[in-house]
């Protein structure tokens, strides 16, 4: 593994872990620089292809699904490891149902579902794009079930 920092290809692994999301954390130490970084090694599967909503196929990209949540979390107090662990559970679903294609709308309700428990606010801001709000009526139509879970508690 190359390092980082300094380019070296020379590095020791100091630890090993396995991830819930079919990944093996391994922290490393470059034998020329001493510094110390992460990486990860992931199970190459057969790629899944996207349907998007134009009909269009595209081969799905949890960079994506991160960068999505990471807008809709902005400025509210999430973890990057939080949003990875989301993004490792919707990755992990997908794989996990064996469908080498399936449509954008499956993942996005994957991702809805999961920040509606994470952050409310994350949740909202994710449905307005993600559900196409065109007017203020279409969020309240979407925060009603919220509000009368919390009128019920």
């Amino acid at each position: 593994m190359r390092c980082p920092f300094c380019k070296n290809d020379e590095t020791k692994v100091i630890d090993s872990r396995n991830s819930q999301d079919y990944s093996i954390r391994r922290r490393r130490e470059c034998l020329d620089c001493s510094r110390r970084f992460t990486t990860y090694e992931r199970i190459e599967e057969s790629p899944i292809k996207v349907i998007k909503k134009d009909g269009t196929r595209v081969p799905f990209d949890r960079n994506r699904i991160r960068a999505g949540i990471e807008k809709a979390c902005y400025k509210r107090p999430i973890s990057n490891e939080q949003i990875d662990q989301v993004v490792a559970d919707v990755e992990a679903t997908l794989y996990e149902d064996g469908l080498r294609e399936l449509p954008s709308r499956q993942i996005g309700e994957m991702v809805f579902s999961a920040l509606r428990d994470l952050d409310k606010v994350a949740f909202v801001r994710f449905a307005s794009v993600y559900r196409e709000f065109k007017d203020v009526n279409d969020f309240v139509d979407e925060l009603q079930p919220i509000l009368e879970d919390r009128d019920r508690s």
